[in-house]
């Protein structure tokens, strides 16, 4: 059975929103889909693709050579956990701690391809989280990192659980140029490392805004003018990726409340806690817009025009305007076509399993089904865990069964399947 030929072919996207953007005077369609809202868009779903070239994983970048040499002789009191070079090789933002730092807190440098340091990028007061997710722009001209204020946390009020209340974790004593946490020896590394040279006497950049919980910022690409472009105290910035364009981000964000629910339930269950966030687009300039009011674990996605962003919900991808002063946004459900090509694979694989040699060969001509097959009895039809728009008019996703526990041995992925929809023009009427 062909089941890479079951396929729905649809004229009507659900809209989400109302748009007052009108299509090319004279009725014609526009010349590329850059130029079309989105809910003039077609789609076409076609089941179990092979895997997109782009979407293959990579490994974690090698770290700088020159840097570590940097810090091994001018700063062994402090340690290198990432570098991240820019697209055009001209610059290495470096992901470093001290020993004195909480784990999950980091700072950040800007050095030359050379491994010569340039400017501190954050301030003495700042903690970068997440550096996994530090980005640099596709034209190399700015950088992207989450940061918030060091030691803070923000946690639900005891008296209303839909308040954040926004207290210390941990509180710097006053010098913080030495950043020591309170509670701890402040010689407790002076004395093993008296005979080693100092670091370098590089100021730390003062006066920067920060937040006690995950914002956004950028700075250049010399290390200079950090900024937060989001300034949303009690939400949590977790996920970002840059339009191909560089002129905006699309981020997932929660808000703390729910990001400590969240973490409870997966403590309870075992489970390693995975994220839940709103997409939005976030403009360099600071301007942000909201996309969807539903979360979802899916990281969003840019068109490759820089025009629209996709983002996923179970088993639906909704599509938005990223350009525009009136941006529309359209809703493709995808629950039946999947329950339908899930039927096909099932009974493929079944097939494969007890293949016998000596058996016809199979029907490939596959016909739709009068009734929708229950999902119960589907073990490939499974949400949407990966976007990957591979270009204008080809959007990837790739369904599966994921689950992650703090036991290792407890953790699956399976019937990883990969999709794509076809979008095209709808026709307008003369």
């Amino acid at each position: 059975m062909n089941y890479k030929l079951v396929t729905l072919v649809t004229a009507l996207l659900l809209m989400a929103a109302c748009s007052t953007q009108k299509m090319p005077s004279g009725g014609g369609l526009p010349a590329t889909l850059k130029d079309l809202p989105s809910v003039r868009l077609n789609f076409r779903y076609e089941a179990d693709i092979p895997a997109p070239e782009t979407a293959e994983k990579t490994g974690a970048e090698e770290r700088s050579a020159a840097v570590l040499a940097d810090f091994d002789q001018n700063r062994p009191q402090e340690i290198v956990d990432r570098t991240v070079t820019s697209p055009d090789g001209k610059r290495v933002a470096v992901v470093y701690h001290q020993a004195t730092d909480l784990p999950s807190e980091f700072r950040l440098d800007m050095y030359a391809a050379d491994g010569k340091v340039i400017k501190k990028v954050t301030s003495d007061l700042m903690a970068v989280h997440f550096p996994d997710t530090i980005r640099w722009s596709p034209d190399s001209t700015s950088l992207a990192f989450l940061a918030m204020l060091r030691g803070a946390s923000a946690e639900p009020a005891a008296d209303d659980p839909n308040k954040v209340e926004l207290v210390p974790a941990a509180t710097p004593v006053a010098n913080a140029a030495a950043n020591v946490v309170a509670g701890e020896d402040a010689n407790a590394n002076v004395a093993a490392n008296s005979a080693v040279a100092p670091a370098p006497t590089l100021e730390a950049p003062t006066g920067i805004l920060t937040f006690r919980t995950e914002q956004l910022y950028l700075c250049d690409a010399d290390g200079g003018g950090t900024k937060p472009v989001t300034q949303n105290e009690g939400f949590i910035y977790f996920y970002y990726v840059w339009a191909p364009d560089s002129s905006a981000l699309a981020a997932l964000a929660a808000h703390a409340r729910e990001w400590r629910d969240d973490e409870r339930r997966a403590d309870a269950t075992g489970s390693i806690f995975t994220p839940l966030g709103r997409p939005r687009v976030i403009e360099k300039n600071g301007r942000e817009r909201r996309l969807d009011d539903t979360r979802t674990t899916v990281q969003p996605v840019w068109s490759p025009d820089s025009a629209k962003v996709a983002a996923a919900f179970e088993h639906q991808v909704r599509i938005y305007d990223a350009l525009g002063t009136n941006p529309t946004q359209a809703a493709i459900p995808l629950r039946n076509p999947l329950l339908i090509s899930s039927q096909a694979y099932d009974q493929a694989q079944a097939q494969q399993l007890n293949a016998d040699p000596n058996a016809p060969a199979a029907n490939t001509n596959t016909v739709a089904p009068s009734t929708l097959p229950d999902p119960s009895t589907l073990v490939s039809f499974n949400p949407i865990a990966m976007l990957n728009w591979s270009s204008p008019d080809i959007l990837n996703f790739e369904t599966a069964y994921v689950k992650r526990m703090k036991n290792e041995a407890d953790s699956a992925t399976s019937f990883v399947r990969w999709h794509r929809l076809i979008l095209t023009p709808q026709a307008t009427a003369n």
